[in-house]
């Protein structure tokens, strides 16, 4: 009896001290690490510079893809752009911008928050800022892009697998029950019918017609111009430049000269407003929506495997 106690007792032992590592584990991953973030962040505050970076997927709640890419949420970038109009010490907002687009709601939401902002907003165009990336940038008081950057490519894309003529060679069939004819339009277990096709396409026309519209209100081009550039291509940054799709080449050192000369703000000082990741999120990632998309055409090829699109 006594020695089954003595194992009981280092069983026990064993169980608090493994209790306690999980307890540490959580107060540092949780607490202390959050806390320590918090309180750096805020002593960063004092900055007259407000850098919001905006990389990868746009999309509404800044989750990631299937393949793990990074990505941005609108939401979350929309309270910065709020956040940094309404500090003090902040004067002028640099949009630092490495995205080949999203999702088309995302990117009004954020080009939407931009041109509300008191504060001027300089966007810098890094290696891509393309499709729904260049419509936030265009919202912006000043646009520098690197030339070899990718930009433009002002265009809409709606594209999915459609599975039918494989579900046919392995004897798989769709058994179709809805209740209004075009409920499934879009599905990838049939072919759409030539009607079908043209409704989604008469709402991708409007879709062009929006981002058209914005793009050429935004740059002070005729509509006639931008109409001619919004075949999809995306342009070198040294090609945008030309086409008046932006205003200057250069890197981050060409942004602080123009809002220095511009905006007379002296030194930079750079106060960072970005997300923070949490643990299990930097672990695992999460999982994207699908909504209409700009930027997922070839523009987006430089920069992220295309996860296609699904209309339900």
């Amino acid at each position: 009896m006594s020695v089954i106690r003595k194992v009981d007792g280092e069983n026990g032992g064993r169980s608090k001290s493994i209790l306690f590592t999980i307890l540490i584990l959580f107060l540092v991953f949780f607490v202390v690490i959050p806390l320590a973030t918090s309180f750096l962040f805020d002593k960063k505050l004092s900055g007259n510079i407000a850098i919001i970076p905006i990389e990868g997927e746009i999309t509404s709640d800044g989750s990631s893809s299937y393949f793990g890419s990074s990505s941005v949420g609108s939401s979350q970038i929309v309270d910065f752009i709020e956040q940094a109009d309404e500090n003090s010490n902040v004067k002028v907002i640099l949009l630092e911008i490495n995205s080949p687009g999203g999702s088309a709601v995302a990117s009004d939401e954020i080009a939407a928050a931009v041109k509300s902002a008191k504060k001027p907003v300089v966007a810098l165009i890094r290696e891509a800022g393309a499709s729904g990336a260049y419509w936030i940038a265009s919202a912006s008081d000043h646009i520098v892009a690197n030339r070899m950057s990718i930009t433009g490519s002002i265009g809409v894309v709606a594209s999915y697998l459609e599975f039918s003529g494989l579900m046919e060679k392995y004897g798989v069939g769709y058994q179709r029950m809805v209740a209004g004819k075009e409920k499934d339009l879009g599905t990838p277990y049939r072919k759409l019918t030539p009607e079908e096709e043209g409704i989604m396409q008469k709402k991708l026309d409007i879709l062009h017609g929006y981002f058209i519209d914005e793009v050429a209100f935004n740059r002070k081009l005729p509509r006639e111009k931008v109409v001619e550039l919004a075949t999809g291509e995306f342009y070198l940054g040294s090609e945008a430049l030309q086409l008046g799709l932006v205003d200057e080449l250069g890197d981050i050192h060409t942004a602080e000269q123009y809002i220095n000369k511009t905006y007379g703000t002296g030194a930079p000082e750079y106060v960072r407003y970005e997300p923070e990741k949490g643990f299990l999120q930097m672990l695992t990632g999460a999982e994207a929506d699908f909504a209409y998309h700009f930027g997922q055409g070839i523009g987006s090829m430089f920069v992220k495997q295309d996860t296609g699109l699904q209309l339900k």
